[in-house]
């Protein structure tokens, strides 16, 4: 855990130091150019080696009956038979984690059943669909709102989700809910794994890092935004020349700025060879969207080679002689010399 934590605050202070020093052009342009095409030319790998990859068998997981006899209901969703029914499956575990919200939890408490020594309970947990849930969804927001930087004029929808966004009305500038959402989640998910004794036990530095990494990108930006408040029209500017491919000059820009733009470049650039990448690998899993049709449909293993068949005919042919000298049944017997 602490080593991902040291990570994260040595990028941070590289980009800081180094933006303070004059390599503001480094940080804003250069690794977010390489970051962006590292992403792209990733995902793009990834997914075509998942859509290449042979499934040698229908191995979608159930969590129902499956279709059989007219009088026994099916569980369309749950163990789909139809292409309906994993479309269905799918938008609801890619848009409201259906599988995780029927995650359950087992401990080990004593007394149960009565007098009868330690027993094992299993028991519903939705604290954590709940905020994976909120996590999503407002880095999602966060992110499209986000679109006011690369845009001008400002596109209406953006200024529709900051108007939704910022109800409260708190504060000025105002605060959104989707930041504050972000960062409590965000807590949620890494206090889980440092106070969860079994799952701290089996969490790798892979696990830590992109929490840390997300953490910090959230805490700069809200320091950016409610704390340092760096000039808007500024960052506006620069951003724009960058994604025009035209940079212009960062003078003016607070370093924390540059800081936010080296961790979000960082986490681009370790998306594509991370456990993040189940963004797109949901769509690509045979346990997920393949129907439960096995029954009904034959599913040819793409690994198959073309083989070459050794019939019983093929085979008594040539070991005949040598069979029949052993005594075995013949279905032909070996011709006799003549005489």
């Amino acid at each position: 855990m602490f080593v991902s934590l040291l990570l994260v605050l040595l990028i941070g202070a590289i980009a800081w130091a180094g933006s303070a020093a004059g390599f503001a052009s480094l940080f804003g342009v250069a690794l977010p150019y390489l970051a962006a095409a590292v992403f792209v030319v990733g995902m793009i790998r990834r997914m075509v080696y998942w859509a290449k990859s042979p499934v040698p068998f229908r191995i979608p997981t159930t969590g129902g009956q499956e279709q059989s006899l007219d009088f026994i209901r099916q569980a369309k969703i749950d163990c789909p038979g139809t292409q309906a029914g994993v479309f269905a499956r799918m938008f609801l575990e890619v848009c409201l984690f259906r599988s995780l919200f029927r995650n359950t939890e087992a401990d080990a408490r004593a007394g149960l059943p009565a007098n009868s020594g330690p027993g094992s309970v299993y028991y519903s947990s939705k604290w954590l669909w709940c905020f994976a849930l909120l996590f999503h969804y407002c880095f999602l927001l966060v992110f499209l709102r986000h679109f006011r930087f690369f845009a001008e004029p400002t596109p209406q929808w953006v200024t529709w989700l900051e108007t939704l966004d910022g109800l409260m009305q708190i504060g000025a500038p105002r605060f959104f809910m989707t930041g504050g959402i972000l960062l409590a989640a965000l807590l949620f998910l890494l206090g889980r794994r440092v106070f969860n004794g079994r799952l701290r036990c089996i969490s790798l530095v892979n696990d830590y890092f992109p929490l840390w990494l997300l953490l910090g990108i959230v805490c700069t930006g809200i320091c950016l935004r409610y704390f340092d408040k760096t000039e808007i029209a500024m960052v506006k500017i620069f951003i724009m020349g960058v994604t025009q491919f035209s940079p212009v000059s960062a003078e003016g820009i607070a370093p924390l700025f540059f800081v936010h733009v080296a961790l979000v470049s960082t986490l681009l650039l370790y998306f594509p060879f991370s456990k993040l990448t189940h963004m797109a690998g949901v769509f690509f899993s045979p346990t997920r969207n393949a129907a439960n049709d096995s029954r009904r449909v034959r599913h040819i293993n793409p690994w198959n080679p073309p083989k070459q068949y050794f019939t019983y005919a093929e085979y008594e042919d040539a070991y005949r002689d040598v069979m029949a000298e052993a005594g075995l049944p013949l279905e032909k017997e070996p011709d006799r010399p003549a005489g």
